[in-house]
């Protein structure tokens, strides 16, 4: 397996900024495994980029914490099938011809778990829509139709030391215990990591962030 292309943030930021050169709509989708970074980056290329760039997350459609106690799958939360798959592919596609004046994105709240609808505005004259979520590229029957909508995919992949540390400090962030991050880390977040690391060879760029925090 090729090992991911180490790059910094400033040539992400350039690749970005090219992707819209005509001023035309584009989806730039950033991926990879949980812990993998991929908010950040996402994060930081919106922050780069101002007012030509805007963030609309995967995570805004995970199936409220009702409904997947309704389904017996809260003890999965972040799985693939805990998601509004379909929701998010129909947001994808408002968002592409860019008719609306403002089209209102969710934000998912962490420190809830929750969704709250419509605090992310999508301005018609925004050339990029920065999309980040673990399930882009997954080819099963609910996700299959996202890989489509969106025009370019990155796949970040820091290494798995780097990942699970971060993936286990996130965890401990929003309080769980050590212990609980850890099984979370190593159990179900792992299940959902393996599935991810099965779409890689579909992004088009694998990508490793070089930091001044972590060496190459």
């Amino acid at each position: 397996m090729t090992g991911p292309e180490q790059v910094d943030l400033a040539t992400l930021v350039a690749a970005a900024r090219d992707l819209v050169a005509g001023g035309q709509r584009r989806i730039l989708g950033i991926t990879g495994a949980p812990g993998a970074g991929k908010s950040t980056l996402a994060r930081d290329l919106v922050d780069a980029l101002g007012d030509r760039a805007v963030l609309v997350g995967l995570d805004s459609f995970h199936l409220s914490n009702a409904e997947l106690h309704r389904l017996g799958r809260h003890d999965r939360k972040g799985a693939a099938d805990t998601f509004d798959a379909a929701g998010y592919q129909a947001l994808l596609r408002r968002l592409r011809p860019q008719t609306d004046e403002i089209v209102y994105g969710a934000e998912f709240d962490r420190s809830i778990e929750e969704s709250i609808a419509c605090v992310v505005p999508v301005h018609r004259d925004t050339p990029l829509v920065v999309t980040e979520g673990n399930y882009l590229l997954v080819d099963d029957d609910r996700w299959r139709a996202t890989a489509a909508l969106i025009d370019q995919v990155w796949y970040v992949e820091p290494g798995e030391e780097v990942r699970m540390r971060r993936l286990i400090d996130r965890h401990m962030r929003f309080g769980r215990s050590p212990q609980e991050a850890h099984d979370r880390s190593y159990g179900s977040d792992q299940v959902n990591a393996e599935l991810i690391a099965s779409t890689r060879p579909h992004a088009h760029r694998i990508v490793q962030i070089m930091t001044e925090k972590e060496p190459a």
